[in-house]
């Protein structure tokens, strides 16, 4: 294996957040006992992070217990509701066709770098299909507390555990629709394709410093070769 691509899900492959607010809506009631009023945006952020801020907006003290316990509430909350989420989500555009045809390149382990936890990372996959082509042991949650840079990292030692060989900036690609993602790939050193489909603009995402800013994924053959040049044995001799 010598090729790893981290996907991003929310506003990247699929949109659930109709499910997600309920859930987290729930959980905050299971765990505070109060019905949770003000709501956070969550902009790439991962759920260990948006818990406190939640907490925080809506006017409980945070303790230690609160993250694990929300956590699991979430899980909980989130995974009672999966039969929903094709129903009232929507995978976005070309994200099928796309994780199919990286699929197919020489050497490639896909997997997801998510501030979502893991498993409802996927449970949100799994409603569409998407999950055939993803390793999720070598990915990095939402329920991990670390900066998404360092996340990436932790990302690609569990590949260099699982698969042997080497991951590192050379031949990683992040794919991620916001320039919260972005700023986490340059700072790991890993390559980037953003996609327009979020929150941020695309002269955001060319600010933060993506390789390639996409309007979506429609266009696979796009993608696929984005991912080989960006891995190319060019670059990683470079």
């Amino acid at each position: 294996m010598s090729r790893l691509v981290l996907w991003n899900v929310d506003l990247t492959l699929v949109d659930v957040s109709i499910v997600t607010r309920e859930a987290y809506a729930e959980a905050f009631r299971r765990v505070t006992g109060r019905p949770l009023v003000k709501l956070t945006q969550h902009n790439g952020r991962p759920d260990s992070e948006i818990v406190f801020e939640m907490l925080a907006i809506n006017g409980i003290v945070a303790e230690d217990a609160h993250l694990p316990k929300f956590l699991d509430a979430l899980a909980e909350t989130f995974g009672a509701r999966r039969k929903r989420l094709a129903k009232d989500g929507r995978m976005m555009s070309g994200a099928a066709d796309a994780l199919k045809a990286v699929a197919k390149l020489d050497g490639v382990v896909q997997s997801v770098l998510t501030g979502t936890i893991k498993s409802n990372a996927v449970h949100k996959l799994a409603a569409f299909g998407l999950d055939r082509h993803v390793d999720f042991e070598v990915g990095g949650y939402g329920e991990e507390v670390y900066p998404k840079a360092t996340l990436l990292q932790v990302a690609q030692g569990r590949a260099r555990q699982k698969y042997g060989g080497t991951f590192d900036g050379h031949n990683t690609v992040m794919i991620g629709d916001s320039a919260r993602d972005v700023q986490a790939a340059r700072i790991a050193g890993a390559a980037m394709i953003a996609v327009a489909t979020g929150r941020s603009l695309p002269a955001e995402l060319h600010e933060a410093g993506a390789d390639l800013v996409l309007p979506d994924l429609s266009n696979p053959s796009e993608v696929v070769a984005a991912v080989a040049g960006l891995t190319s044995p060019a670059r990683r001799a470079g």
